[in-house]
């Protein structure tokens, strides 16, 4: 890497004027820099959300495909019209037949909105009690993480959105609250802030990233690493048991009953709430035992 100078020395006698190092856009978007990258990712998120007095997350995780019934039923339209014009394209048919597969999506993502609104109108309250506030927090995309951020937007509660740049989303959605809104570069640095103040989660319908967030997180409370015993929700009780075979995983002893049960099941927002409030008021209590231990 080349270091850049602003200016090279000049009849007058006056020498050349290098940039300072932390100005040096070269050098910090290069290979060497990449610790000094890093370390903003992990102490700017910081900064932001102490200011805004962010200290409990509850996560909401889910596909970014899911979309509200409107939107999915123009999406059919639309794809319908490509495969009728293009009647021998295999590629349009069978995105045509994925897509009439995630109809069942359309209730999820209700449910996540209401959900979030729920949330949000219990935390008000408790700010009003004087007590811990927590707060919505996606991965900023579409789908079922722009029903959650839109569901806080509701009931006028903050949200957070941990975006990543990558090549197929185009940013944050609109829902964000925007001084909660981040870009991530670096996967691992956007996990840490999705873990590190988490106090509670909940997990739509969606793929293989979804999943990894939900098991990353399972992994961190099992080895120790969380040790806050964090409430699990998972959203559609039926699509969780058919494509994740819990039991199994109990039968074949790779997890024990006691990791199984952690898990908590729901198909509306009522049913998650009160499973997130059951959770968050066992965690706080066993907080609370703890200075008590200490004292």
């Amino acid at each position: 890497m080349k270091r850049p100078l602003e200016e090279s020395g000049n009849a007058d006698g006056q020498g050349p004027k290098p940039p300072k190092a932390y100005k040096n856009n070269d050098f910090l978007n290069s290979t060497e820099a990449r610790l000094i990258r890093i370390m903003c990712e992990l102490e700017e998120p910081k900064e932001r959300l102490h200011a805004e007095s962010v200290d409990n997350i509850v996560m909401f995780f889910g596909s970014a495909r899911a979309k509200p019934k409107d939107q999915y039923e123009a999406a059919v339209q639309e794809a319908e019209a490509k495969v009728k014009a293009n009647p021998g394209d295999a590629k349009l048919a069978s995105a045509l037949s994925r897509l009439k597969k995630q109809e069942f999506l359309i209730g999820m993502f209700d449910v996540v909105r209401e959900t979030c609104r729920l949330l949000s109108e219990w935390s008000a309250k408790r700010s009003q009690q004087g007590l811990p506030e927590y707060h919505v927090g996606t991965g900023g995309g579409p789908g079922m993480m722009a029903a959650a951020n839109e569901g806080a937007a509701q009931a006028k509660g903050k949200s957070i959105g941990l975006g990543i740049s990558v090549p197929f989303e185009d940013g944050l959605n609109p829902y964000v609250t925007p001084s909660l809104g981040f870009e991530f570069h670096y996967f691992f640095t956007r996990k840490f802030w999705m873990a590190f103040k988490c106090m509670g989660l909940v997990v739509a319908p969606g793929g293989f990233g979804t999943c990894d967030e939900l098991f990353e997180l399972l992994t961190l409370m099992q080895t120790g690493k969380i040790k806050r015993q964090l409430p699990i929700v998972l959203i559609g009780k039926k699509f969780w048991k058919d494509c994740i075979q819990w039991d199994a995983f109990v039968h074949y002893g790779m997890i024990s009953d006691w990791d199984a049960q952690q898990l908590r099941f729901a198909d509306t927002a009522e049913e998650a709430m009160q499973h997130l409030i059951e959770g968050i008021e066992a965690v706080e209590a066993a907080e609370k035992d703890k200075e008590k231990t200490k004292k």
